[in-house]
């Protein structure tokens, strides 16, 4: 509107001015910008009933939360560049990542596991139809279903949450699995490595944790307070 009043297209004032939506439509309220989590004491029996779908998505979110990754970083994984099963290892290369940065991502026996149940069908790990990635809906879909009200990366808050409370790992080796940048510009310049070992035995704590066949005492306990308090 001002570029239109600017070059005479228009004449009068503009109606889009903050001001006068203000008036109009009283304070924006602005999200938090974070995503619905399931706690994690939920997440062992969330893990159970994923694992008897027998679907790509279910694999590939089982992958996904195993892995503590994006969607986008799990649905263009690719066997040839980036999966090593040997190392247990999963490389993302840089153009892949949100940090624009190569994530190393160990892959534990469960991850594994479920790597050579797959058929190879192409080029991408998790394929959908014509041999193309799956579509970043599929997850979604699966989790309205089984968990409704959470996405997939919720998990990653999670994964987040029960570090933080159940492990004594630094804040630092945590937020390297998730990929995110650690510390200020000099902090980041003294820390050259990506604490790849520390962050194996993260993950097979994580890995372990999630295999529990049954929900955990807490779990329980709150899904009774849920239901005390919802009638």
């Amino acid at each position: 509107m001002n570029y239109a009043i600017a070059g005479k297209l228009r004449t009068g004032d503009n109606p889009g001015r903050r001001e006068y939506l203000k008036a109009r439509l009283g304070k924006i309220q602005r999200g938090n910008g974070y995503h619905a989590a399931l706690p994690f004491v939920e997440a062992p029996a969330f893990m159970a009933k994923l694992r008897e779908r027998d679907s790509m998505s279910a694999r590939c979110l089982e992958f996904t939360i195993l892995c503590a990754a994006r969607t986008r970083e799990a649905i263009g994984a690719v066997w040839d560049s980036e999966i090593d099963m040997k190392k247990k290892l999963w490389t993302i290369p840089a153009e892949r990542m949100k940090s624009d940065r190569e994530h190393r991502v160990p892959l534990c026996d469960r991850a594994i596991e479920i790597l050579k149940s797959l058929p190879h069908r192409g080029a991408y790990v998790f394929t959908g139809t014509n041999k193309k990635p799956l579509s970043n809906m599929a997850m979604l879909e699966l989790l309205r279903g089984l968990s409704p009200g959470h996405p997939v990366h919720g998990f990653r808050w999670t994964f987040r949450d029960w570090a933080a409370e159940r492990t004594n790992y630094p804040e630092f080796v945590i937020e390297m699995a998730l990929a995110h940048a650690v510390g200020d510009d000099v902090v980041k310049a003294y820390k050259r490595t990506d604490l790849f070992d520390r962050r194996v035995r993260l993950m097979k704590q994580w890995a372990d944790f999630l295999a529990k066949p049954r929900p955990t005492a807490e779990a329980v306990d709150l899904q009774a307070e849920r239901k005390k308090r919802h009638g």
